[in-house]
């Protein structure tokens, strides 16, 4: 029989990167005592653009028991940054290359039985060219951040090598309301040296461990061979997968059975559901409409890393649930698979993806990594009933535009398609995809990172942008896949506006935004970025260095924002009331308005222990204005009522002379773009009208585009300094100058942008260029 055995416990690593650490005898001084999982970068990873990168050595003396004898014994990874070399008493087993998926290899060749043994592992964090990621907005922490087990199996036994999966595909053929038409696919695998006659037996189980199916199949498995068995199994009046209602899972219990013996056995949990997108109506689940009110979600915890175990799992699942979420983008990357365990129990529709995001390579045009690591995704996480849609891409564009690269995008939809065609494909256009552009109608449905409010725009031209692209695209279900704005809360603001980074801003920003989207039910899904504050290295804005903050929560998920509770008084059933701007409470304001979040059907409130005002309607939010402050502090209460009950919440507000500078945040223009260019003073430059024709280039042209063109590029230099040399360069080809001067508006003067347009005009495009 099959047994698992976990190997986290009593490593040693190293960071000297000793080219020859998996020998033996090797010399130990210098390496430290760890446990898995582990990163190198748990603390340097949020901390700033430079955190160690390189080549570190893992090794671990391990003794295999003498019952393994005769037996095959495998070596499983988790997850792994980014590229892993392993070795077993000095013999390399082999290399995987990418950060996020289960791997495994067989070392029973290499082992002693009954004795010790050594296991050695390179892990190197460095970018590489046919490695994904090449670039993105999140820190790559390196080490062995999940699970290490050692599988004891017969020498048949279900497959361990296929990339990575359980070898057990439960396939949902055809789901109704009345019946479910399954079938049950196990890859067997004989590893002997002799055929070997056996019978595969699997038994379905409802959640009360009642059985409700069987199947039963004999194969002749010839030596060393791999095949697979489909067994069909139908469910009556099944009991469907449905959301956060009723999430019911089933199990199937497949075992190999050789005369009385079982010599192999799995159980894998799974969901019968059906679902569909409408382009005019949205996402539907057995049949019935279901709103996706998404949040996104990175993996990393503050001063952890990648490196964190069930209980931060399960804090975050808790914390999703409680803001009323029924969907989550696992964003970019394959996730733990425990954390896709509880997405099926919790009832969460997922959009699960790759991380072919930014940037393509610059040399491996065929996406070999890229499209392993989408196999990888699909085979091991093929049961899970939560996962809806798979993503094959992120802003893929960021990094400039080739034919090169969108053959590979419709080949990663194809793949993903073949591997498994009752799921839906999607992907994530960064926001200066134009509407008309065929990225759109590559995937079943489509998303678009949009950050009107934020990046450029006001909050409030994203009504005008979905508008208009669904009256251009009916027929493409659209969904938005990226929003926000940062939020730190030490900065506050009476008059919140874009780029102040302040609290109360990140909850305005919201406000309007979701009051757009729940006005268009046509949209499949919305997805906050981010549920958590998190780790991004080349960051640097409103005063914290190597961190995303447009979170919901904190990066150590100790406080939540006020936005936090305005998603949660619109999404969730539990009841509660919460004021908000609690921490701004030095106010140089006599007269303030209270905000308060509820769901509840009228708020009452209380200033220094007398009954101000009342407020019903449901709606949301509540806004009192002109409340008085006395000199001091000054005590807020608020009592909100549902069923008969009250939700209660107080704050406290100091009247002050003068406003406290520290909620102030550091001034910087242009917000995220600040520090990638160096723009000179301009004096005695009158701006003029110029014509700008598409056969020159100009600051509608992409920056990969003039970067390639010698006298354009000395011009952008000129004018924005040697930017080529900032981390973020990479993630900027794509774009052109006018969107980054809708970024950063300051930086991108009027004065700015003429000068560097009347001397590209006066370039001509080469001929062989295509049109800006």
């Amino acid at each position: 029989m099959r047994k698992q055995i976990n190997m986290n416990a009593n490593w040693t690593f190293t960071k000297q990167g000793q080219p020859a650490a998996h020998e033996i005898p090797f010399d130990p001084r210098g390496w430290e005592s760890v446990n898995l999982p582990h990163t190198w970068n748990a603390i340097d990873g949020a901390n700033g653009f430079d955190f160690y990168k390189g080549a570190c050595w893992y090794r671990k003396t391990f003794a295999v028991d003498t019952a393994a004898q005769g037996q095959r014994v495998y070596i499983e990874f988790e997850g792994v940054n980014s590229i892993a070399d392993v070795y077993v008493n000095g013999q390399h087993l082999g290399q995987h290359r990418g950060g996020y998926s289960t791997f495994r290899f067989d070392m029973t060749e290499a082992l002693q039985i009954g004795g010790d043994n050594v296991l050695s592992v390179k892990v190197d964090n460095t970018v590489v060219d046919d490695v994904y990621p090449q670039m993105a907005d999140f820190t790559f922490f390196g080490g062995i951040y999940r699970n290490v087990n050692m599988i004891v199996v017969s020498p048949v036994h279900i497959d361990l090598m296929d990339y990575g999966s359980s070898g057990v595909y439960i396939v949902q053929e055809q789901v109704t309301n009345e019946r479910a038409a399954l079938t049950v696919k196990t890859q067997l695998v004989n590893t002997d040296d002799t055929p070997k006659k056996v019978r595969l037996w699997t038994t379905i189980t409802a959640a009360d461990g009642q059985a409700v199916a069987y199947a039963a199949s004999e194969a002749v498995l010839p030596a060393g061979t791999t095949q697979t068995i489909a067994q069909p199994v139908t469910l009556a009046q099944p009991l469907l997968w449905n959301g956060l209602k009723q999430p019911h899972l089933y199990t199937a219990n497949v075992a190999i059975i050789s005369y009385n013996d079982t010599i192999d056995e799995l159980s894998i949990p799974f969901g019968v559901r059906y679902f569909s997108v409408d382009p005019e109506q949205g996402f539907f689940l057995n049949g019935k409409h279901l709103p996706l009110h998404g949040v996104s979600r990175h993996q990393d915890r503050k001063d952890m890393g990648w490196a964190i175990t069930c209980k931060e799992h399960d804090e975050d699942m808790a914390l999703i649930r409680e803001v009323g979420a029924t969907s989550i983008r696992l964003a970019h990357y394959q996730h733990d698979a425990y954390f896709y365990d509880l997405c099926d129990r919790e009832g969460m529709v997922v959009w699960a993806e790759i991380p072919f995001i930014s940037v393509m390579s610059k040399h491996e045009l065929e996406g070999l990594n890229a499209k392993q690591q989408m196999i990888e995704l699909i085979r091991q996480n093929y049961n899970h009933p939560s996962i809806v849609f798979w993503g094959i891409q992120n802003e893929i564009q960021i990094g400039g535009d080739s034919p090169a690269l969108r053959k590979l995008v419709s080949e990663l939809n194809e793949l993903t398609k073949q591997e498994d065609p009752t799921r839906l494909s999607t992907m994530a256009n960064v926001m200066f995809v134009e509407d008309t552009d065929p990225y759109n109608y590559v995937t079943d449905v489509i998303g678009y990172n949009k950050y009107y409010g934020w990046y450029n725009g006001k909050a409030e031209d994203f009504a005008a942008w979905i508008d208009g692209f669904h009256r251009v695209n009916p027929g493409v279900k659209l969904s938005i896949s990226e929003y926000g704005a940062e939020g730190i809360i030490e900065y506050h603001n009476t008059d919140p506006k874009v780029k102040d980074y302040s609290e109360e801003y990140h909850a305005l920003y919201h406000e309007t935004v979701w009051n757009i989207f729940a006005a268009r039910p046509f949209l499949w899904g919305t997805y906050v970025w981010n549920m958590f504050d998190f780790g991004a290295n080349i960051r640097d804005e409103g005063g914290v260095k190597g961190r995303n903050n447009k979170g919901l929560v904190t990066y150590d998920r100790k406080i939540k924002k006020d936005a936090f509770y305005l998603y949660k008084a619109h999404w969730s059933a539990e009841k509660f009331a919460h004021i908000a701007s609690k921490r701004y409470i030095d106010r140089p304001d006599e007269r303030i308005a209270v905000k308060v979040y509820s769901n509840c059907e009228y708020v009452t409130l209380y200033v220094n222990g007398a009954k101000a005002a009342v407020m019903t309607g449901g709606q949301r939010v509540f806004v009192f204005p002109d409340v008085a402050l006395t000199s001091g502090l000054n005590e807020i209460k608020v009592e909100a009522v549902a069923n008969g009950l009250a939700y209660k919440d107080t704050a406290w507000f100091q009247l002050v002379a003068e406003a406290n500078p520290s909620y102030e945040a550091p001034e910087e223009k242009g917000g995220f773009v600040q520090n990638w260019f160096q723009v000179p003073e301009l004096t005695h430059i009158t701006v003029e009208e110029l014509v700008i024709t598409d056969d020159v280039f100009s600051t509608r042209c992409s920056m990969g585009e003039m970067m390639e063109h010698a006298e354009a590029r000395a011009i952008l230099e000129k004018y924005l300094g040697n930017f080529a040399e900032h981390p973020m360069f990479g993630m900027t080809k794509g774009m052109k100058i006018d969107m980054l001067a809708s970024m950063a508006a300051d930086l991108f003067t009027e004065t700015l942008m003429y000068a560097m347009n009347k001397e590209l005009t006066a370039i001509r495009k080469p001929a062989a260029s295509p049109a800006s």
